[in-house]
């Protein structure tokens, strides 16, 4: 009998993977992260002479997990494959290629909950008073900012924007979220007014009819933003305004949620606004004050 190859699981993946992007409108890079991280667990299998889907059993499985450990993988890595194999092999068994699941008896690594950092309101004041907005980098730069906190967007989003994607006489933006999933976003007044300077006094400055593409926000070439370029005008307001702690784009998300949260918005509205798929990931933010007070009384009470 000949010796099994990883060519023996490709037909399976492949079919794995174009279920999840009709299904899921998966971006390339999430599916090309699912088919690294079975590809990596069939080269396993192959290695223990697998040569049939139903021989694949809880041993095999967790002795793949046990390899990873063993390479120095941090456990949020390791919960990625879990992840990406329990959806696979649901798959199978939904599709009657195998008649016993192997993951069902794996639990998932314990993963440690980090709360996302803040900016509170007054360091958000703080940062918005930086820029120059009579320089058109220093209005385009506060309209970043504004846009970024008042809508809660992953850069990608903001740097994706263009121009067709704003509603502003109804306070709305649309915005493609991840697998390209569209969702629309109120947009406060203080952003509205903000956009509409932007685009008067300093969009109309930065534009290059052939190189601009419709995009919201120029850079000094005239073209859209990379995720770097939005960073390094994070990161250069923070500084100036003092702030010391570990600051990163999606901070404002983080911020925009939080704040909504702590003023009683209903957490379905926050999920929405957010492009959340599932609500357990929203609902990080309602845990923010009850363990902000657990730190704070252990840090500073006599009997804590």
């Amino acid at each position: 009998m000949s010796e099994p190859t990883e060519s023996f699981y490709i037909s399976f993946l492949k079919e794995y993977l174009t279920l999840l992007k009709l299904e899921r409108n998966l971006s390339e890079n999430t599916t090309t992260a699912y088919h690294n991280d079975l590809s990596t667990c069939f080269a396993f299998l192959v290695t223990k002479n697998v040569e049939d889907l139903n021989e694949i059993n809880y041993q095999h499985i967790n002795s793949f997990f046990s390899q990873l450990h063993k390479t120095g993988l941090t456990n949020s890595s390791i919960a990625r494959y879990f992840s990406s194999l329990k959806g696979f092999f649901t798959f199978l068994l939904l599709s009657r290629y195998i008649e016993n699941n192997p993951m069902e008896k794996i639990s998932p690594p314990k993963l440690r909950k980090t709360l996302p950092e803040v900016l509170t309101i007054n360091e958000i004041d703080a940062v918005f008073k930086l820029p120059d907005t009579e320089d058109k980098f220093g209005l385009r730069d506060r309209t970043i900012l504004e846009v970024l906190y008042a809508c809660g967007l992953r850069v990608s989003e903001l740097i994706n924007l263009k121009i067709s994607d704003l509603f502003l006489s109804d306070d709305a933006i649309r915005v493609f979220g991840k697998g390209s999933k569209e969702r629309i976003v109120p947009i406060g007044r203080s952003a509205v007014h903000w956009l509409e300077e932007y685009f008067s006094k300093s969009r109309i400055l930065l534009e290059k009819k052939s190189k601009s593409e419709n995009y919201v926000f120029l850079n000094t070439r005239g073209t859209k933003f990379s995720r770097m370029g939005i960073w390094k005008i994070i990161s250069r307001y923070v500084k100036e305004a003092g702030i010391i702690k570990p600051i990163h784009p999606h901070t404002f998300r983080h911020s925009f949620a939080t704040h909504l949260v702590e003023g009683g918005a209903d957490l379905r509205a926050v999920q929405e606004m957010l492009g959340h798929a599932d609500i357990s990931t929203t609902q990080i933010y309602t845990h923010l004050d009850r363990d902000f007070v657990k730190q704070e009384h252990k840090k500073y009470h006599p009997r804590g």
